[in-house]
């Protein structure tokens, strides 16, 4: 194992989401054998290569059907109109589980059908202050973890960790080539402003309770529309983050992982790499709706998931982490390196792990997103 994994591996994440990315070991005869059937996935765009596909079908008998989407409101609405049909597993961040259980979309997960040995168990910790425990039942089990960091332009727009930040966004240097998911865009500059003491309250405060969340987002806002002519390109989803590099003269942006990760395959001179502040770290994992129908074959895909083999499959696809023990003995050298420039020193110690988002802060910082976005 390269001194990187080992340390990603060992060291892990932020103290406040009290708990580690632990070191691996490797788990044998992994894959199930003789299933059947078909299971319905709906899960983030790009996140299931058509190599895994073939991977699982292969190994377990079963067809995975795949439809995508491109956002966490995305899904909600969809399950939402359903009724919590139509599909056999969904992807949503462990943050935003407690939305689903409180509208009845999901089920408890059964925990004598999981293969709980393949999956880092500072992760299943981790998860269940983030969202995947409600009233005392598991919801999701975590698959993966990622960040939304900063995303450059080596030549154009070079950062260096230790200085760079959310801040860079923002500078005057910046106008006209910078881009954000605005709802996100908002927590970065929240964070950069708190690191300089202009913020009424703690960032974290801002999910407690609505009148501290408005008391920090008064003062966001504010700063955000003054400083809008920065932005290049508003983004939602990850080809709209692309987009805006490929085509839209962004130079800087705060994206999430992968989608700088798909930038650099496709040969464009971007780096990605985490702020001062601490990169906005969420984990995700697979869910069941309660109108699933093809359950045995749903935890035959969630257990296929966890192996070291298919979660290698999935982070050297995506450039996402993945919470199967033993992967990194199969990342590619792409992935190792990737994930070395985009957290070196002490970044992993510094994630900032989103905390649950419940209903009420989703309406509200929905609110400021429209506030930012039409100004």
């Amino acid at each position: 194992m390269s001194d990187f994994n080992r340390r990603i591996f060992m060291k892990g994440a932020a103290a406040t989401a009290g708990f580690a990315l632990a070191a691996p070991f490797v788990s044998r005869g992994a894959f199930a054998q003789g299933s059947s059937g078909t299971v319905n996935i709906f899960a983030w765009a790009g996140y299931i290569s058509d190599e895994m596909l073939a991977a699982f079908e292969k190994d377990t008998g079963i067809k995975a059907v795949y439809t995508p989407y491109g956002t966490n409101d995305e899904l909600l609405n969809q399950m939402r109109a359903s009724k919590g049909t139509g599909y056999d597993i969904i992807w949503p961040a462990v943050d935003r589980v407690p939305n689903y259980v409180e509208f009845g979309l999901v089920q408890p997960i059964d925990e004598s059908k999981v293969k709980w040995d393949r999956v880092l168990k500072s992760a299943l910790t981790g998860s269940e202050t983030l969202g995947a425990v409600v009233g005392g039942k598991r919801y999701q089990v975590p698959t993966d973890w990622g960040t939304e960091a900063l995303t450059f332009d080596k030549s154009d727009f070079p950062l260096v960790y230790g200085t760079a930040s959310y801040g860079d966004l923002w500078k005057p240097e910046a106008a006209g080539k910078a881009t954000v998911r605005g709802h996100s865009g908002l927590v970065g500059l929240g964070l950069w402003l708190e690191a300089q003491g202009k913020l009424p309250h703690p960032m974290r405060d801002s999910f407690k309770d609505e009148a501290t969340m408005r008391a920090n987002y008064d003062v966001i806002i504010a700063e955000a529309i003054a400083r809008k002519a920065n932005i290049a390109q508003f983004w939602s989803n990850e080809n709209e983050a692309q987009g805006a590099f490929r085509t839209n003269g962004a130079k800087i942006g705060q994206t999430w992982d992968s989608s700088a990760a798909g930038l650099i395959k496709e040969g464009l001179p971007v780096g990605f790499v985490a702020p001062s502040e601490g990169a906005l770290a969420w984990m995700e994992g697979v869910s069941l709706p309660v109108g699933a129908v093809n359950l045995d074959q749903a935890y035959a895909f969630l257990n296929w998931m966890l192996t070291p083999e298919a979660g290698a499959l999935y982070a050297n696809h995506t450039s996402i982490n993945t919470t199967a023990i033993g992967a990194d003995q199969h990342l590619s050298e792409a992935s190792k390196n990737f994930f070395a420039a985009a957290y070196p020193g002490d970044a992993l110690e510094k994630l900032w792990w989103w905390p649950v988002q419940d209903n009420w802060f989703v309406a509200l910082r929905n609110e400021y997103q429209d506030k930012f976005l039409s100004a």
